[in-house]
């Protein structure tokens, strides 16, 4: 399917701000650019806090987000993108408002270390300290232990695979769901979506070449599965999943291959290519109808999840 006419609309829109890719830049630059790019507020949440927990390195950064009414509440854990290089707390502020309200959950939203100045494994280190540090301290931010999902757009869709496969190999914390938009699965750039959307879509290939390259200390680490979970030997006892893709997305193919082997492996997973998108779609439920529906179902599905969860006797 052609691009979407919103999204070519979107990519117009961005081109005229005139910001360099981030591959051309130093990753302090990259960063201020991000933050650069116009983005819509999210909606109203009953409660914003920010907090510090302890992580692998010193007092990791967290914002929590409580929906209305009364708790105890479901809670996501949710790991921004950017290519393990840039975003932060408030670049994820919108998509972590949208689903506390749209799954009726606290939001946990992590501003895990960066790269290059921490590499792998640190931020997947800290997401899966933070997510710990909630299953154990639920009841702190009236949230409940026993349903507990993770999610993550692009690099942080890359960090909710890995948390999981952490949570599974360590034995903790159970976990009862994941939600992963556009993730990074593996470090392979001759993809037939790489091919075909590698100029000109938002993400290019030579930033992506450049974002790993400044994550792994060294190539081969890009073979460990906490890299690229893709390569994981055994996708088995991981929790069910949503994964959604955009279609013009040189991470589109390697989305759908990790649903396929989550699937292979009998974890219930749901997957939807959204045609004619671009990558980052999903932060853009203001611009793109597409983007307001994927956001409503990735809700609904959590909402499922979660009820699920509460009806499984203790």
């Amino acid at each position: 399917m052609p691009l979407d006419p919103q999204a070519r609309q979107v990519l117009e829109q961005l081109a005229a701000l005139g910001l360099p890719p981030a591959h051309t830049v130093t990753p302090e630059e990259a960063r201020r650019n991000m933050k650069a790019r116009p983005r819509a507020a999210g909606p109203d949440v009953a409660k914003v806090e920010t907090r510090l927990l302890p992580g692998p390195a010193g007092p990791l950064p967290v914002r929590l987000y409580t929906p209305p009414g009364r708790g105890p509440f479901p809670v996501l854990m949710w790991f921004h993108g950017g290519g393990w290089v840039v975003g932060d707390l408030d670049t994820a502020d919108p998509t972590a408002r949208h689903l506390c309200v749209g799954a009726g959950c606290v939001v946990v939203s992590v501003d895990y270390r960066l790269a290059p100045e921490a590499k792998f494994p640190a931020a997947a280190e800290d997401c899966y300290a933070a997510t710990c540090w909630v299953a154990q301290h639920a009841a702190e931010i009236g949230g409940e232990a026993e349903r507990i999902a993770v999610g993550g757009d692009s690099a942080g869709g890359n960090l909710a695979t890995v948390v999981a496969l952490m949570a599974r190999d360590r034995g903790t914390p159970s976990l009862v769901f994941q939600l992963l938009v556009y993730p990074v699965t593996a470090r392979h750039f001759e993809t037939a979506s790489y091919q075909r959307y590698a100029e000109g879509y938002l993400l290019l290939r030579d930033t992506m070449r450049w974002y790993w390259d400044q994550y792994l200390n060294r190539p081969e680490e890009a073979q460990h599965p906490y890299a690229a979970p893709l390569l994981a030997s055994d996708l088995r006892g991981l929790p069910p999943a949503l994964v959604i893709t955009a279609e013009c997305d040189p991470l589109c193919d390697e989305g759908e291959a990790y649903a396929r082997r989550l699937q292979e492996a009998g974890v219930p997973t749901a997957y939807r290519c959204y045609e004619g998108m671009i990558h980052g779609f999903f932060a853009m439920p203001e611009l793109l109808d597409k983007g307001k529906e994927a956001l409503a179902e990735a809700s609904a599905a959590l909402r499922q999840a979660f009820a699920t969860a509460a009806a499984r006797p203790v």
